[in-house]
């Protein structure tokens, strides 16, 4: 993944963090960009510093992703002949008590979580299929593991840890279903990193200069690095803080028991609960 005729990567949430150091380690390896985000200055910002430090070719799109149709818009930009990478990087959190978050806030937590991420995968693999080679990069997040863990110090996130779940199970899934074509697809999912995520709960965009939350966190370039490093080796789920990657086989074993209740008997717990004497 190094050569310039890799053709065009689209990276969504561009803007700041994971996304904008996405788009610096690409531009630098040679690919050019489409750089997706809903603040129109940082965009020009980061593209014209990629231009002016790598000679790549950076295009910009302003969009908010839980428009539909900027999220059309993007969608056709995405199925264009040239594009061979997406980075689906955009997300919100939406964080606070599931009773007292406003409502049309979690609905943008979906919509941008995962609608538009699903609408942009959809848009580009069929062609990578037909050119026979491209890659989906999902950002999900260690969150989407932490169902059952209480908030403090964890944030209060159930529609959020909800939507992470999703973008890991799907790209799971997707990769399965992609074996063996010459399209691959993973799923970071970094923990807590040190950029400006925590600073908005995503009803606008954080304003000014980019800066990191005082939480901090592994270092945005740290991710990129572990998850490009995963791409070219093929791990589909890629955490970049962990030591040991076969707890990713472990939970693909447990997975595999839990499905072992697909059996046409139901389970003699359940039996006892109703009839107590069976």
């Amino acid at each position: 993944m190094t050569e310039r005729t890799k053709g065009t990567a689209v990276v969504t949430g561009a803007s700041s963090g994971i996304g904008a150091e996405y788009a610096v380690r690409l531009a630098r390896r040679g690919w050019d960009l489409v750089l997706v985000a809903r603040r129109a200055g940082r965009l020009a910002a980061l593209a014209d510093r990629l231009r002016e430090e790598t000679g790549a070719r950076v295009e910009t799109a302003v969009a908010d992703l839980a428009d539909p149709q900027d999220l059309a818009r993007v969608a056709a930009r995405v199925a264009a002949g040239d594009v061979a990478l997406l980075v689906n990087n955009a997300g919100i959190n939406g964080y606070g008590p599931f009773a007292e978050v406003d409502a049309a806030l979690l609905t943008k937590v979906l919509d941008v979580n995962v609608v538009a991420l699903t609408v942009l995968t959809r848009a580009a693999v069929p062609h990578m299929l037909e050119r026979g080679r491209g890659a989906v990069v999902n950002v999900a997040f260690l969150l989407a593991f932490a169902g059952s863990l209480p908030p403090g110090p964890l944030p209060q996130r159930a529609v959020y840890a909800g939507t992470k779940g999703y973008v890991v199970t799907f790209t799971r899934t997707l990769a399965a279903e992609l074996a063996g074509t010459p399209v691959r697809v993973q799923v970071v999912c970094p923990g807590l990193t040190a950029t400006e995520f925590h600073l908005s709960r995503g009803e606008a965009p954080v304003p000014g200069e980019a800066r990191v939350h005082e939480e901090g966190g592994m270092p945005a370039a740290d991710v990129v690095t572990a998850s490009l490093a995963a791409l070219e080796s093929g791990e589909v789920v890629c955490v970049p803080g962990l030591p040991d990657a076969g707890v990713v086989d472990r939970l693909a074993a447990v997975e595999r028991a839990l499905r072992e209740g697909s059996g046409r008997s139901v389970a003699a717990r359940y039996r006892r609960a109703e009839d107590p004497e069976a």
